[in-house]
């Protein structure tokens, strides 16, 4: 029972650190501190010891011998190579959504759209980071109506990873209205029950993201 309190423990530990890094608590090259973390989350450095480990084997974290533990971060190939990887992937999402989603899904699509659509008539005037978290949760519900536990799991691991060059994608005001516009136009194909079609509009809203982050130099 204590071994197992002790594992569930590292990995909340795990999942904190984890999101501080891509949420940009820290920096890359920083040195994570056993200690001072383990002060600041309350607990020993044991658990906090094998979430690092656990990070360097995700590539967020490497560890020096003799000298410590340093923040490695997303580079700009990874999230290049993410997103190339995620145009492919979410297309296969759209593909099982439009076979699987339910009539609570599409409502939830529904309302995410119009709030997304009421954002962006406030002409100069939209909120990045309202219509990220708008993006993110259309893209959540997707993966929950792929009905594919393994499928959502890797797609929401990278939606995670690319979070902060995300909003660099949807700072720019015609970026955010395009971007609304091919939710609408995936939303669209799924409600046609066109597979193929949505499809092939995920796949080209991921790229057209990817494209958008080289435009404004995220490299």
């Amino acid at each position: 029972m204590e071994e197992y309190q002790d594992h569930s423990l590292s990995g909340r530990v795990f999942q904190k650190i984890r999101e501080d890094i891509l949420k940009g608590k820290y920096e890359e090259h920083d040195e994570l501190r056993e200690n001072t973390i383990g002060k600041e989350l309350g607990v020993s450095r044991t658990p906090v010891r094998e979430a690092l480990r656990q990070l360097e084997l995700e590539g967020l974290v490497s560890i020096i011998p003799n000298k410590g533990a340093y923040v490695t971060g997303i580079s700009g190939k990874d999230v290049r190579d993410i997103y190339v990887i995620r145009s492919m992937l979410e297309g296969l999402c759209a593909r099982w959504a439009t076979e699987n989603i339910t009539a609570a899904q599409l409502d939830e699509l529904d309302e995410i759209m119009l709030l997304s659509e009421f954002h962006i008539k406030k002409e100069g005037n939209i909120n990045p980071e309202q219509v990220t978290e708008l993006d993110s949760k259309f893209h959540n519900v997707l993966y929950e109506a792929s009905d594919s536990r393994i499928l959502s799991h890797v797609l929401t691991d990278f939606h995670g990873y690319v979070k902060r060059a995300r909003k660099f994608s949807v700072v720019s005001e015609e970026r955010a209205r395009k971007s609304i516009r091919e939710h609408r136009q995936i939303l669209r194909a799924i409600k046609e029950k066109d597979a193929d079609l949505a499809e092939q509009l995920a796949n080209e809203h991921m790229l057209h993201v990817m494209q958008n982050l080289k435009k404004q130099g995220y490299e």
